[in-house]
């Protein structure tokens, strides 16, 4: 008996064919259409009309039931059901009711540069004044109606506004008068830029305002608490502040706070110091000023400094001020203090004055040399505490 060879082929492979047992499942034409609203991602209104008509084939098309159901008018269903269209539920999305014909302009493009030239001319006039300022001028145009006046009016939005255009006014008249603080030119000089700031704390339910300041170069900072925030606290900061500097002050540089106006603005003219501003939201024009108001929150406010007796404040404020000055190292100044930054680089300094008297009379009393480890510290010190000048 012999057998016939057979002969695989190398890519012969059986072939196993898998059928699965699970079931079809087949959704009824609710759940098919709750998940087509899905997938369209049908809006809120889109979606309750798409229950509206669930709801009337599941009770039988009963459109009086759907409607109490649903607490809608009947005629209100009926519209929604005829619109309704299971191949395309995007119809049941709220259609645009704007007018398919809209009213056309019933002027000219003359007409409405002559009316914008009036108007803009006498801005109190109303349409009827207008209308005979405009048929006593142009005798040849007659067309032209109180109404016409009106639609240009609106449409060139030519209105008077009084409060609006007081406070266009007012910022015009700043704008003239403000210098920016990027259009001056720094030096490197000690006490030729002031930098102004304030801070707001919340404390015991009571407000109060810190006044900061800081010289730009050898910065050499100052501050003190009050209890307004007007601009009669920032003169009486303005008049300590060069008091204490011995009037060696070239420029001073504020934000645009109200503080900083009136009664400021004032004494600034009269003590002949030139202002510049910072620009609206821009803390980088005075970043020396912020990193001094963050100092002062972390190392003093936050070490339980923080109380509302203005008095009491000022004082502790005082000698954490000489502790800032004149022992703490700052990094920006290669770890010297502000007070020997300045010795280092000029002979005088503005704040210490030469006359004998203030040394014998004032520095050598006890009670501010226990206070101060130094003669220049117990200068500056009582220059701070000093009220009348």
């Amino acid at each position: 008996m012999t057998h016939a060879k057979t002969y695989r082929r190398p890519w012969h492979f059986p072939i196993h064919l898998h059928y699965s047992s699970r079931p079809i499942i087949r959704l009824s034409p609710s759940q098919r259409w709750r998940k087509i609203a899905n997938t369209l991602s049908l809006s809120k209104q889109a979606r309750l009309r798409l229950e509206w008509i669930i709801y009337y084939h599941e009770h039988e098309n009963n459109a009086s039931l759907t409607a109490r159901h649903f607490g809608i008018a009947r005629k209100t269903f009926y519209q929604w059901f005829n619109r309704f269209d299971e191949e395309n539920l995007a119809d049941l999305e709220d259609r645009s009711r704007a007018p398919k014909k809209t009213r056309q302009r019933e002027y000219t493009t003359w007409q409405y540069e002559r009316i914008v030239k009036l108007r803009r001319a006498h801005i109190r006039y109303g349409k009827m004044k207008l209308l005979k300022l405009y048929q006593g001028e142009y005798l040849d145009d007659t067309s032209l109606t109180s109404w016409n006046i009106q639609c240009i009016i609106k449409d060139a939005n030519i209105y008077y506004h009084p409060v609006k255009q007081a406070g266009i006014n007012r910022k015009r008249s700043r704008s003239v008068k403000r210098k920016r603080i990027h259009d001056l030119k720094k030096k490197k000089v000690s006490g030729f830029l002031l930098c102004l700031d304030t801070i707001v704390k919340y404390t015991y339910g009571k407000k109060r305002y810190i006044l900061t300041a800081i010289d730009k170069y050898s910065k050499v900072a100052f501050a003190r608490m009050y209890t307004t925030h007007s601009s009669k606290s920032s003169e009486d900061f303005l008049y300590r502040l060069h008091y204490l500097l011995d009037g060696r002050i070239k420029n001073i540089q504020t934000d645009n706070g109200s503080e900083f106006e009136k009664h400021f603005a004032k004494a600034l003219e009269k003590l002949e110091i030139p202002r510049y501003y910072s620009r609206v939201k821009t803390p980088k024009d005075n970043p020396d000023n912020e990193r001094f108001n963050r100092t002062l929150q972390d190392e003093f406010l936050c070490m339980g400094n923080m109380v509302t007796d203005t008095r009491e404040f000022n004082r502790r404020l005082t000698e954490w001020l000489i502790e800032y000055n004149f022992r703490r190292p700052h990094q920006t100044l290669d770890y010297s203090t502000p007070i020997n930054f300045h010795y280092k680089y000029h002979k005088v300094l503005p704040m210490y004055p030469s006359s004998t008297y203030i040394v014998d009379k004032i520095v050598k009393p006890a009670r501010f040399i226990n206070s101060i480890c130094t003669l220049r510290g117990a200068i500056w010190k009582r220059r701070i505490e000093r009220d009348a000048w």
